[in-house]
């Protein structure tokens, strides 16, 4: 009897386990894949800290097919004026390329533009107050372009504004 139970149960197994290794890669895609994505791509910053986990252990979310690859800022400085907003571009472009892999990218697209500038405030807000204007202008421009456009796109006459807030920054009233 225990050596028929065993038998049932390796048949059994082997099926399903047949099953599905021959099931369509999207078949094996969590049901809750835009649920997780919604959850990655809000403007709170532990939405930013549950994302950036996530992409510190991309192994750990595999069977959901999520598209991690990058090029950061696109054709904008990656580092303008030596503000690091390579993370908080790489947030923006995951949520735009699963949004669009998952054919939800116009009804996401606003919340993931204004989740992109809330990380690049949070970028700004480690700065010190002479520089921090300089900061939230090059932010704000970010923002604006990808708004507008759907990709950062920064020009000379931008990083220029922003120097020149940034060297102007200790005279500025109400500042350290």
């Amino acid at each position: 009897m225990t050596r028929r139970l065993t038998t049932l149960l390796t048949a059994a197994l082997l099926g399903l386990t047949a099953a599905l290794g021959s099931a369509s890669p999207a078949a094996a895609v969590p049901a809750d894949k835009p649920a997780v994505l919604s959850s990655w791509t809000q403007t709170s910053a532990s939405s930013y800290s549950a994302w950036n986990l996530a992409r510190l252990n991309q192994g750990g979310w595999a069977a959901y097919q999520f598209d991690w690859s990058t090029d950061y800022c696109s054709s904008s400085p990656d580092n303008p004026l030596g503000f690091d907003f390579r993370l908080s571009c790489h947030r923006h472009d995951f949520g735009y390329r699963n949004y669009k892999a998952i054919g939800q990218f116009s009804a996401n697209k606003a919340r993931v533009d204004s989740a992109f500038y809330e990380d690049l405030k949070r970028v700004c807000a480690r700065y010190s107050s002479f520089v921090r204007p300089a900061c939230l202008s090059l932010a704000w421009t970010y923002y604006q372009a990808v708004r507008i456009f759907g990709a950062p796109v920064v020009n000379a006459a931008d990083l220029e504004r922003a120097r020149q807030l940034q060297a102007a920054g200790p005279r500025l009233v109400g500042t350290d």
